[in-house]
């Protein structure tokens, strides 16, 4: 138990890189980290998730702010949306099984390693500080809200989503979306635990513990992120996306039939 702590201790902080890094996708494994790395209940998985993700978001985002990274007003837009969608996911965790939810949880995987994948490629032909599009408010609105929903349901940042809608609907440039979206995350991670006030019971010294980690990681990936090429980085952390995701469907699927 004691290595199998060090190794989901170690993952914290690259969960916190990724975060620091490209703005989002750490969190898609923060989960099953907890899950079957530290050995956490689902439903208690996902609170101490949306802790460690909203932390760890909301000291990147500041990092970011002192660089000029975050557009506040764009933020707040997102994040009001996404709060709101927050709160009425979170109800929705207690209605599935832990099984039911981890299956959830690797079909969302697939998807986000897919989309990351894309993304990943098309990078490498958009400039840092290009702006693809004007600000599209009502489509903004709408995305921070599904956004939410995701979090609050399954205690994901969405950062994947998060970053390519603040360039495509929130017209920002891509530094710009992916300081800004760590703070968008934080509004929604907050909202969910609010959401799912009376559900949070889990150990908060080890909340506060991986918290610490993931931390150290968000500061390295925020420093290192003007060095480092985000596209070659994503593509090789969605290929562990998908074996994750995979992983987690065999392991629950059969349980899931079963019962």
């Amino acid at each position: 138990m004691e290595l199998q702590l060090l190794i989901g201790l170690f993952l914290s902080g690259l969960i916190g890189l990724s975060l620091g890094l490209i703005g989002g996708g750490g969190s898609i494994i923060t989960v099953p980290v907890l899950v079957y790395v530290i050995g956490i209940e689902a439903h208690e998985a996902i609170g101490m998730s949306l802790a460690v993700v909203g932390a760890t978001s909301l000291i990147g985002s500041f990092f970011h702010y002192r660089r000029g990274n975050v557009e506040m007003k764009t933020a707040i837009l997102f994040g009001v949306a996404g709060i709101v969608g927050a709160l009425a996911g979170s109800p929705l965790t207690k209605l599935f099984s832990p099984s039911a939810l981890l299956l959830a949880f690797a079909l969302l995987m697939l998807i986000i390693a897919i989309v990351m994948l894309r993304r990943g490629k098309s990078n490498k032909t958009v400039q840092p500080n290009e702006t693809p599009h004007q600000p599209q408010i009502r489509k903004a609105i709408f995305a921070g809200f599904g956004v939410g929903v995701l979090t609050g349901f399954l205690g994901v940042g969405g950062g994947f989503l998060i970053v390519p809608a603040l360039v495509m609907f929130g017209g920002l440039p891509m530094k710009k979306a992916v300081g800004t979206s760590l703070f968008v995350i934080f509004l929604n991670c907050a909202a969910g635990l609010v959401g799912r006030a009376g559900g949070n019971h889990f150990d908060w010294s080890l909340a506060a513990l991986v918290t610490l980690l993931a931390v150290a990681g968000t500061i390295s990936g925020t420093l290192l992120s003007h060095r480092i090429a985000a596209g070659r980085l994503q593509t090789g952390f969605a290929s562990f996306v998908l074996v994750t995701a995979f992983f987690l469907i065999a392991k629950n699927y059969t349980v899931l039939i079963g019962g």
